[in-house]
C-alpha cells in the first residue's frame, strides 16, 4: 500500500512539472510568430537589409530585390512639411539639354512650386484641397483646375515618385539594391522595358522617403535626369501659400 502511494505521488510531482513546462515555454509554441519589419543603418555595400536581428528578436531580415523592393519602399513614408529644390535635365539630339529648375514647397497636405523653364520663363502653382491653381511670372490672377493625388509631383515639378516605383509591375523590375547617392543612403530601383530600348533608375531616400534622384535611359543614351538631394525639414516658417491676388490659402504653422 505504500509502495502504491509513493507511486501515485511520483506521478503528481510529474504532471506538475509538465504543466509548469507548458506555461513557460506553450505559448511560445503555439502563439502564431509576429515578425516586425524595421529599417536599418545601412553601410555602403551590397544588398539592404531590414534588420540586423534575427529569429530570436522576433525580426526578419529582408534583402531589397527585385521581388521585395515594392514592398520595402512601401513602409517609408515622406515628411509632412519640407522645402527642396528640384533639378530635371532633359538631354536631346547631340548633347542638347534643357533645365528645369523647381522650387517646391510642402505643408500639411498643400505644395507650392516655383519653377523656371530652359529660357527662362516662371510658372507658379500652388495645390491643395483637390484644386490646383497656377499662373506666369508677374501674372496678377491665377488660373484654377481640379486636381488629383499626383498633381502635388507632376504639377510644375514634372517629377515621378516613390508612389511611381510602388505602380510597377514586378516583372519591369530588373534590379533592387541598397546604393548610395549624393550622399544620402537610398533604396535604388531599375526597370527594363521589354525591348530594352528604355531603362529606369530610381533612388528613394531611407531618411526622408523622398526621390532624391531618377534617370531615364534611351538605348543607352540617358535622356532624362531629376535629382533633388537636399531637404529642410519643417519647411520655413514664413512661407506663404498665397495667389498673386494676396489670397491666402494656407497658413504654416510654425
Amino acid at each position: 500500500m505504500e509502495r502504491k502511494n509513493r507511486n501515485i505521488l511520483v506521478v503528481l510531482i510529474a504532471i506538475v512539472i509538465a504543466v509548469a513546462m507548458i506555461s513557460s515555454f506553450g505559448f511560445g509554441i503555439f502563439a502564431p510568430d509576429t515578425a516586425s519589419i524595421i529599417l536599418p543603418e545601412p553601410a555602403p555595400s551590397s544588398g539592404l537589409e531590414l534588420s540586423t536581428g534575427g529569429p530570436e528578436d522576433g525580426l526578419v531580415q529582408v534583402d531589397v530585390t527585385p521581388q521585395t523592393v515594392q514592398n520595402v519602399i512601401a513602409t517609408l513614408s515622406r515628411p509632412e512639411s519640407y522645402y527642396r529644390e528640384v533639378t530635371v535635365e532633359d538631354f536631346w539630339g547631340e548633347g542638347e539639354s534643357g533645365t528645369t529648375v523647381a522650387k517646391v514647397w510642402v505643408d500639411a497636405g498643400w505644395t507650392r512650386t516655383e519653377v523656371t523653364w530652359p529660357g527662362g520663363t516662371v510658372r507658379n502653382s500652388i495645390v491643395g484641397e483637390e484644386q490646383v491653381w497656377f499662373w506666369y511670372g508677374n501674372d496678377r490672377s491665377a488660373l484654377t483646375a481640379p486636381a488629383d493625388e499626383y498633381s502635388a509631383d507632376l504639377e510644375g515639378q514634372r517629377i515621378p515618385t516613390y508612389e511611381t516605383v510602388l505602380a510597377l509591375e514586378q516583372k519591369s523590375i530588373s534590379a533592387a539594391s541598397y546604393e548610395e547617392k549624393g550622399g544620402l543612403s537610398c533604396i535604388y530601383v531599375e526597370t527594363t522595358t521589354e525591348d530594352e530600348m528604355y531603362v529606369e533608375r530610381y533612388w528613394v531616400s531611407i531618411d526622408s522617403g523622398l526621390l532624391v534622384c531618377a534617370e531615364t535611359e534611351q538605348e543607352g543614351a540617358l535622356v532624362y535626369r531629376m535629382s533633388a538631394y537636399t531637404v529642410e525639414q519643417p519647411v520655413p516658417a514664413d512661407t506663404t501659400f498665397a495667389l498673386p491676388d494676396g489670397t491666402i490659402l494656407h497658413t504654416v504653422n510654425s
